[in-house]
């Protein structure tokens, strides 16, 4: 998967995703999702583009959930559903996963408190040395990355506060770790857990 810098207009979307599962779990199709998200404003916007353009991106999320994740996404508590859905969004973004994965989880090996700003800095200018498409994006794109982020980490519960960004460890139950780990995500329920 190659690296794409459309997570800047992607935020969280955890209520819209949720929403979604459980049409998904119903039995109904992502056109008929569609649809329904146009015809009864199911996201709450005002444009007909938006509707249909948030649909697509929370369905292209849950594409990547196995049933089980769904069943979890749908009915489990909100700490775990907000887990799965960093999960989907990690797994349709390469760059968040190695954000979370060089960054977020080394966080919580080293148990440092907050991410800073220099953090951010860090690890889009190794990015760019590791990558020419990466390279080639201006400082606005990477702001904007940075915000997008941080509003993501905010609103799944993973980092308070805005200036002093705390971590706050999250705590997967161990039935989500457990299947995460049986389907070769390992790597995934590392990065929540702090583990190497």
């Amino acid at each position: 998967m190659g690296y794409k810098s459309t997570i800047k207009s992607r935020p969280y979307f955890f209520l819209e995703t949720k929403k979604a599962s459980k049409l998904l779990l119903q039995g109904l199709t992502d056109t008929e999702i569609k649809q329904k998200s146009v015809d009864e404003n199911l996201f709450r916007v005002s444009s007909e583009a938006r509707k249909k353009e948030i649909a697509s991106i929370v369905l292209k999320r849950l594409r990547e959930l196995d049933e089980f994740m769904l069943r979890q996404l749908a009915k489990n508590s909100l700490e775990q559903g907000k887990l799965i859905v960093i999960y989907a969004i990690m797994k349709n973004d390469r760059l968040f996963f190695e954000f979370m994965n060089e960054v977020f989880r080394e966080k919580l090996i080293i148990k440092e408190q907050c991410i800073e700003e220099k953090d951010f800095n860090i690890f889009f200018e190794r990015k760019k040395e590791q990558s020419e498409k990466i390279a080639g994006w201006d400082d606005y794109t990477f702001y904007k990355i940075k915000q997008v982020y941080i509003r993501i980490l905010f609103e799944a519960g993973l980092i308070k506060g805005q200036k002093f960004r705390q971590i706050i460890k999250p705590l997967p139950d161990q039935s989500l770790v457990d299947h995460w780990v049986s389907i070769g995500e390992k790597a995934f329920a590392n990065i929540f857990l702090g583990l190497n």
